[in-house]
């Protein structure tokens, strides 16, 4: 059963790898750039200040610094855990597929979908109320940089999936102790009421 999921997972790596070509390379280069999301990250921060005021921004920004850093670190549990190689690593699609960008050797769960989602769910929770379309874009956004894994030649569908899944879990329990640790703290900055 494991060999056949191993085996659909390969044949579309390959046939959405393959769909690549050198005048997009650039282009999803750029998008799979952790630096290219910072204009969306302003513009969270922005909308956070707006409608939640700095006192809770500074938590946002505290939870959201912590959800990234133990996504990127489960991530690296599973990559050193399970050792599946990455697409450019592995010697059955040598010659298969098209290799744009290559990085370590081991490549099960993709990080960046997991931070991504991870990003995308939070921040639809927190503010999607306020803003009817940000949910659509944040999902759009964490999809696209997901797929651009896959164009590049870096990750297997599964990884991405499962990145995905781990990012979306990440988002929904950061926000939990998000709401949990603010409703903690702003008890404690309130002033005795004078009898």
């Amino acid at each position: 059963m494991l060999d056949r999921i191993v085996e659909y997972d390969h044949e579309l790596f390959l046939f959405l790898n393959n769909l690549g070509s050198e005048g997009w390379d650039g282009f999803w280069l750029i998008i799979t750039n952790k630096f290219t999301s910072v204009p969306l990250y302003l513009v969270l921060l922005f909308f956070c200040v707006k409608k939640l005021g700095w006192r809770m921004t500074l938590l946002v920004l505290a939870a959201t610094g912590l959800m990234i850093a133990f996504t990127d670190q489960v991530a690296n549990v599973f990559k050193y855990g399970f050792e599946r190689l990455r697409p450019c690593h592995d010697p059955l699609l040598q010659g298969k597929m098209r290799i744009v960008k290559c990085g370590g050797k081991f490549g099960y769960f993709s990080a960046h979908a997991g931070s991504t989602f991870a990003v995308a769910t939070f921040f639809s929770l927190l503010l999607g109320r306020y803003y009817r379309s940000l949910t659509a874009i944040l999902v759009l956004w964490a999809l696209v940089v997901s797929y651009s894994r896959i164009y590049l030649g870096v990750h297997f569908p599964t990884d991405v999936l499962t990145g995905m899944v781990v990012g979306v879990s990440a988002g929904f329990l950061f926000l939990v102790l998000l709401r949990w640790t603010s409703k903690k703290v702003f008890k404690s900055m309130e002033k005795p009421s004078a009898r």
